[in-house]
């Protein structure tokens, strides 16, 4: 019997750090990273303009990729998913991919204020500018009404980590 991959999916708002977060931990664990931007860009280049575009190729992409995680973390290996786990509906679908096969997983929620994603924010905007129509304060407001944190009522394999844990190098 072989040995099941881990899968590793993130929590936190916009600016938390999770694609950051998402590499060093892939980096560490010897991982395969799968993200949900590169994969939504190279799919749909210049096509995503708006939040309700960015919902509707997401959605597209979900149900491919759930059958090819599954297939990884069956043949032993481990993956780190970059895609938001920020709502209870986000969380729901990386619960299907591992509940499933009954694999192992972990959820890592990023736990920092409003203050701190802020800041992260105008330091990516700096540094890639081609981010600043979308890495605003009014976009990080927006998609911060709809963030729900993780309880552990849920019932994942949660770990919380606060400022003092994530080193972020930007």
């Amino acid at each position: 019997m072989t040995n099941k991959g881990t899968l590793v999916f993130f929590c936190g708002k916009m600016g938390a750090g999770k694609s950051t977060k998402s590499q060093q931990i892939a980096n560490e664990m010897a991982a395969i990273l799968i993200s949900e931007d590169a994969w939504l860009a190279a799919l749909y280049p210049e096509e995503i303009k708006s939040i309700d575009d960015y919902l509707t190729y997401s959605l597209r992409l979900k149900p491919l990729l759930k059958k090819h995680v599954q297939t990884l973390l069956q043949s032993g290996v481990s993956v780190v998913m970059d895609f938001p786990a920020n709502t209870v509906k986000q969380r729901a679908w990386f619960r299907e991919i591992f509940s499933e096969q009954s694999l192992t997983h972990k959820l890592i929620y990023l736990d920092l204020s409003d203050s701190q994603c802020l800041s992260q924010i105008a330091q990516r905007r700096a540094q890639q500018p081609a981010r600043a129509a979308f890495d605003t304060e009014a976009v990080f407001h927006t998609i911060s009404s709809y963030f729900q944190a993780p309880t552990e009522n849920e019932g994942f394999n949660l770990e919380v980590l606060g400022r003092a844990d994530i080193q972020l190098d930007r």
